[in-house]
């Protein structure tokens, strides 16, 4: 039914393929390694681990624009405890991930849970969708608010023009994939830094406003939940645009394969970076509120700029700049790791061969990494993306839901797996229920959007029966596949 991988051999000098079965044995198999093969090296430690995940965490949403939770609930008071109790849901979900990382230790995330609890239909449309709109979709966003804020310093007295934000974005863009492309440490080491970059920012705005808190700037929290009560239509809302704010929690899953330690260093990794966030985001929004009234957020295009230059003066001018790097390190991040997704779904069978190759002095997926250029190329020139990802933002937490109860499923069928790391049975339970529930609501609230994104998933379904099920294709066919 699925294409068989070559057994492995040298392509020009300079790749070598996945081993037979399109699998790679997980590096903690203690097999010998074969002579001539080649595997992504364990260069991820668990500081390198934290990096990746607050790296990607953290982006422009924080520093640009908390207002979507703000609009949707109503009131401050109702808006800090959405922050809160989204960090707490984001935790729970990554608790499962840390559970799931330790038991079936392949790369590959989503994908690879997916795969190993119900089968390749759904892990299939899941990559599928990942590949050809969310991941584009989502690395041309998060570069399109790189590209404003680096330039931001430039065109203080006028409008930014479209286009130099599309080029110097096509740029960033071009230089992640090209780190990633060369060197799995260097990306690390860059993560690492920029990681470090993003703390300072969030500090150079908390440590102000606690400055204001004991200075008594506290009526922005008098009567916190008075104002416009929190809607149904809205509350859903609300949620998503919290739960996108912290979404990155699970990138460490999706490098298993090159963890050191796995078995120790992904729960650490995961519990410290989101107690972290958490307490950061929490803090964040209660230091914006010290100084800018829920109207004055409202209207704000940019908050931390605002907040920056009512405290700050000219020093506000270094905040876009940190704005700009936050950016930087999400979408280095959100590449390493979803390459890595690409390729395991290629050594699996389910993309083509190519994908599944490493470069022999680099050690770097380089063919799973550069397939996104072009994609995200397409998309920030010709994409309409902000309506895109509110067409698939539920397709995203749909099957991180079924991730999670694939957990649950897999305690039943497969009860005697090893896990090193187990979490309460009603964590997975409480998280998967309120993904799938907030799909429900948000099918109700905005059924044209994300029926959309509903229609479009569903286009994996035949894609899958074409490319992988059928096994009388036409030799152009095959060879188009690289079959």
């Amino acid at each position: 039914m699925f294409r068989k991988a070559a057994v492995p051999t040298v392509s020009n000098g300079s790749y070598l393929q996945g081993q037979a079965n399109g699998k790679l044995s997980s590096l903690d198999s203690g097999q010998p390694a074969q002579e001539g093969k080649v595997v992504l090296k364990k260069k991820v430690t668990l500081l390198r681990g934290i990096s990746i995940i607050i790296g990607t965490i953290i982006g422009a949403g924080i520093f640009i624009s908390p207002k979507g939770i703000l609009k949707n609930t109503g009131s401050v008071g109702m808006s800090l405890t959405v922050w809160t109790v989204c960090g707490i849901l984001s935790l729970f979900g990554a608790l499962c991930y840390a559970e799931l990382g330790t038991c079936i230790k392949k790369s590959g995330g989503h994908y690879t849970y997916i795969l190993e609890a119900f089968g390749p239909l759904p892990a299939f449309v899941r990559v599928w969708v990942e590949l050809l709109i969310i991941r584009p979709a989502a690395t041309a966003v998060i570069s399109l608010a790189f590209g404003r804020y680096i330039l931001e310093p430039f065109f203080m007295q006028c409008e930014i023009p479209e286009l130099a934000i599309k080029l110097i974005t096509a740029v960033g863009i071009t230089l992640v994939m090209v780190l990633n492309s060369t060197s799995v440490s260097w990306s690390a080491r860059i993560q690492m830094f920029l990681t470090f970059c993003k703390l300072v920012a969030i500090l150079i705005i908390i440590v102000p406003g606690v400055i204001q808190l004991i200075k008594g700037e506290t009526q922005h929290f008098r009567n916190a939940f008075a104002g416009n009560d929190a809607s149904v239509m809205g509350l859903p809302l609300a949620f998503y645009s919290g739960m996108y704010a912290y979404s990155g929690w699970f990138y460490l899953n999706f490098v298993t394969e090159e963890v050191e330690n796995p078995e120790k260093n992904i729960p650490l990794a995961i519990c410290i970076s989101m107690i972290i966030v958490t307490v950061g985001y929490v803090l964040t929004n209660v230091a914006y509120f010290t100084t800018i009234s829920a109207g004055e957020l409202l209207l704000s295009k940019a908050v931390a700029v605002t907040f920056a230059e009512r405290l700050m003066g000219n020093f506000s001018l270094a905040v876009p700049v940190f704005v700009a790097l936050s950016c930087f390190g999400s979408m280095n991040g959100g590449v390493f790791a979803v390459s890595r997704m690409f390729f395991v779904a290629s050594r699996e069978g389910h993309l083509p061969e190519i994908l599944s190759m490493i470069h022999v002095r680099k050690h770097t997926p380089l063919p799973a990494v550069i397939v996104l250029h072009p994609l995200t190329m397409i998309m920030l020139f010709n994409g309409d993306l902000y309506s895109l990802l509110n067409f698939l933002s539920f397709a995203r937490w749909l099957f991180i839901g079924l991730v999670v109860a694939g957990l649950i499923y897999l305690r039943y069928k497969r009860p005697d797996m090893p896990r090193p790391f187990k979490v309460p049975l009603f964590i997975p339970a409480l998280f998967s229920f309120t993904c799938l529930f907030m799909v429900a609501l948000s099918l109700y609230s905005d059924p044209v959007n994300t029926g959309i994104g509903f229609a479009i998933t569903l286009t994996g379904i035949p894609a899958y029966y074409l490319f992988i099920v059928w096994d009388n294709k036409p030799k152009w066919f095959r060879k188009l596949l690289g079959k």
